[in-house]
């Protein structure tokens, strides 16, 4: 898969996608009645302008805290954020994606139905995890986007080191990207940490970087404006979300001193590789 389409997208050949995370959902244990989705509204609005102001390549939208996540969205979990994106949709001025946990068929849904450029997910594999048995569907999810006419139009983002997870079967992770990138026909893969916020080691994401050579590769865990250099010396883009709320905690509100802190990093770090 070509890399020239992380430019078109988004300007700039390693960008910095931002994580978007929504406030629990209805049907999600944590949603919070009292204030309903005018409250998830309220808090997605806040932090888009944050991000943006910050200068942000892009934003992924994410149901973050539904926590204890599922391998199957629920019907209304799937509905209050597609609602919630079209509300704060004319407020964006970046490209932005989105990201149903845990399931890849429901979130290329969601991404032809609000126009999202881009999907992050567990495509493939088969996992022991904090869900259960968690086995992906890439084919499923890409019969999906080539029927709805979005072939190649949204791409698809593959996070081939699952968090919350452990692979069953023996490859490394880098032979295991390597495997993906020839049979599923991803457009990026993503390299993450055990968990949420967690730092991917330069050792592996450097031998996944030269298994998947003409595969675009995303830090997808753990960067912060002082790794973000390193990482991306070696990755074609990062995803983040962590670094970038209050006090480095991953549900508080974004702190846009953090955000503009860490693409002032990025943008030094893309300049040494221009240069």
């Amino acid at each position: 898969m070509s890399k020239a389409w992380l430019k078109e997208v988004f300007g700039t050949p390693k960008p910095v996608i931002a994580m978007a995370h929504l406030p629990a959902l209805p049907g999600a244990p944590l949603y919070d009645r009292s204030q309903g989705m005018a409250g998830v509204v309220a808090a997605l609005v806040r932090d888009l302008s944050r991000l943006q102001a910050g200068g942000v390549d892009g934003i992924m939208f994410c149901n973050e805290n539904d926590r204890p996540y599922e391998l199957h969205v629920p019907t209304e979990g799937v509905a209050a954020m597609a609602y919630a994106i079209g509300v704060v949709r004319s407020e964006l001025h970046v490209p932005f994606g989105v990201d149903l946990l845990w399931d890849p068929v429901a979130s290329v849904a969601l991404a032809h139905a609000v126009g999202a450029r881009f999907v992050r997910e567990v495509f493939t594999g088969l996992y022991s995890s904090d869900m259960g048995l968690w086995q992906g569907a890439a084919a499923e999810a890409l019969r999906l986007r080539a029927q709805l006419g979005d072939n190649h139009q949204v791409r698809l983002l593959f996070n081939t080191s699952a968090e919350f997870a452990s692979p069953l079967g023996g490859r490394t992770a880098a032979k295991t990207a390597k495997s993906v990138a020839f049979s599923s026909l991803p457009d990026a893969i993503c390299v993450s940490g055990t968990m949420t916020g967690e730092a991917v080691e330069m050792d592996g994401l450097a031998e996944v970087v030269a298994e998947v050579s003409e595969t675009p590769v995303f830090v997808n865990t753990g960067v912060n404006a002082g790794t973000i250099g390193r990482y991306l010396e070696l990755a074609d883009g990062v995803i983040v979300g962590t670094a970038l709320k209050v006090d480095g905690h991953t549900f508080n509100p974004v702190d846009e001193s953090r955000v503009r802190t860490l693409m002032a990093a990025a943008e030094k770090a893309r300049s040494a590789v221009r240069a």
